[in-house]
C-alpha cells in the first residue's frame, strides 16, 4: 500500500516535516482535528478534553481490552486559527519521550481537496531519530487514511 502521508527527516535536524493531501474540503479536514467525536473515530482514542483556543489544552487516552491504560497524550494549544493553523505541544505520558512542539497548517488546494503540513520539533536529533525507529511513518499514514475515510462520510 502506498504511503500517502510523506515524512521528511533531514539528517542532523531535530524535526520532522509531514505532509498529506486529502480528498476533503479544507473545512472538513480542519474539523477532523477539532471535533472530539471525530478525533475519537480516526485516532481510535478517547478524548477527555479538547479546548480549541489559545492556551487551551487537550487530553487523549486509549485503554486495552481489559480497561488498562495503554496510551495517554496531553498538550497545550498555543495558537488556534480556524481552517488555517494549530500550534500545540504533544506529550506521551509514561514514555521516555519528552514534550514535542507541533505546527499544523491546513491548506486549501481546490474546493474538494486540502493539504495538511505538520512541522514537529523534538528536543534533540537523537530523540527524533528514536521516534523514527518506531513504526511512526506507517502509523501516521494509517491514521490519516482513517481520518479521510471517517470524514468523507460527512460530505
Amino acid at each position: 500500500m502506498e504511503r500517502k502521508t510523506k515524512v521528511n527527516a533531514e539528517d542532523g535536524k531535530q524535526e520532522l516535516v509531514i505532509t498529506r493531501e486529502f480528498d476533503l474540503p479544507l473545512e472538513l479536514l480542519f474539523t477532523a482535528y477539532v471535533e472530539p467525536d471525530i478525533v475519537e473515530q480516526w485516532m481510535g482514542t478517547k478524548v477527555l478534553k479538547l479546548e480549541n483556543k489559545k492556551h487551551g489544552s487537550y487530553e487523549f487516552e486509549t485503554s486495552d481490552p481489559k480497561g488498562n491504560l495503554a496510551f495517554k497524550a496531553t498538550g497545550v494549544i498555543h495558537e488556534f486559527s480556524p481552517n488555517k493553523r494549530i500550534v500545540r505541544t504533544f506529550e506521551m505520558e509514561g514514555t521516555p519521550f519528552p514534550v514535542q512542539l507541533e505546527f499544523l497548517e491546513f491548506e486549501k488546494l481546490t474546493d474538494d481537496t486540502s493539504k495538511l503540513n505538520m512541522h514537529i520539533v523534538y528536543r534533540s536529533v537523537a530523540l527524533r531519530d528514536q521516534i523514527l525507529q518506531l513504526p511512526f511513518a506507517q502509523g501516521i499514514n494509517m491514521a490519516h487514511t482513517r481520518l479521510e475515510n471517517v470524514v468523507s462520510k460527512l460530505k
